[in-house]
């Protein structure tokens, strides 16, 4: 009796197996000088710079909302002068990292996606090839490493903004100052807690900028193409957000055990 795979997950298996190539051509040209340093700067200001005012917004809901929603259920069980170490630790740990993540993953997935999708149709890339100009150094490699090197300091930025808008309900709802707040969040947080956070937004930015390279890179069905790469960038890029971090907690759990 013959098994046939179904076509879906032979489609499937065969896209991790070209992003995985791809993901070990850029560890290659990544390593290999010449090295793009100019554009690798004009990419940080882009991925990073103007994505600061998004990432700012988002990380003040955050911690606006999680103490909003909160707070009720800790006055309910007497436990309200534990809302800055349960906020805090909740956002450095996990709500920081993983939604400042998702976001990025929408801005900055879809745009290399749809620039690079661009750049593909309009055969930009083939005229660098043709022209003796490695294309994949000079576009993907330094959007890859723009992206690892800008996202930890997005993360960072984020966590801060959080905390300080769940200090500024306290400060309002309940009567505690900003330094009390911040003091109470600072000891109860140790390099358990934010060493292992800050060492998976690497991975998250390498996720998002090789998923966004490789969607656009590779792009086909001339205009329409442009569109299907940048969608589906957000949609593998969120979901390899989802993996890295359950394999980053289940890794940092044995830690704590230990």
């Amino acid at each position: 009796m013959n098994f046939k795979t179904p076509k879906k997950i032979r489609q499937w298996l065969i896209e991790i197996g070209e992003l995985s190539y791809f993901a070990a051509r850029f560890f290659k040209e990544a390593l290999r000088p010449p090295y793009e340093f100019n554009e690798f700067l004009r990419q940080c200001y882009q991925i990073g710079y103007r994505s600061l005012t998004l990432v700012l917004v988002t990380g003040f809901i955050i911690g606006l909302v999680m103490d909003l929603q909160s707070r009720p259920t800790m006055i309910q069980f007497g436990a309200v002068s534990w809302m800055p170490n349960m906020v805090g630790i909740s956002i450095v740990r996990e709500l920081g990292p993983v939604i400042t993540a998702l976001v990025c993953a929408g801005r900055i997935s879809s745009g290399i996606g749809a620039e690079l999708g661009s750049m593909r149709v309009t055969e930009q890339i083939d005229a660098m090839e043709v022209s003796g100009t490695n294309p994949f150094k000079f576009l993907v490699v330094t959007r890859v490493m723009a992206s690892i090197m800008m996202l930890p300091l997005l993360v960072v930025v984020s966590d801060a903004v959080a905390l300080f808008g769940s200090a500024l309900v306290e400060n309002i709802e309940g009567n505690v100052s900003f330094q009390l707040y911040f003091n109470t969040v600072f000891d109860v947080l140790t390099y358990t807690d934010i060493i292992p956070a800050t060492i998976k937004t690497f991975f998250f930015g390498f996720a998002i900028g090789i998923v966004g390279c490789y969607k656009g890179f590779y792009s086909k069905k001339g205009t329409a193409g442009v569109g299907i790469a940048a969608n589906t960038a957000v949609v593998m890029a969120s979901l390899l957000l989802f993996v890295i971090d359950f394999v980053a907690v289940f890794i940092s759990n044995i830690f704590y055990d230990v």
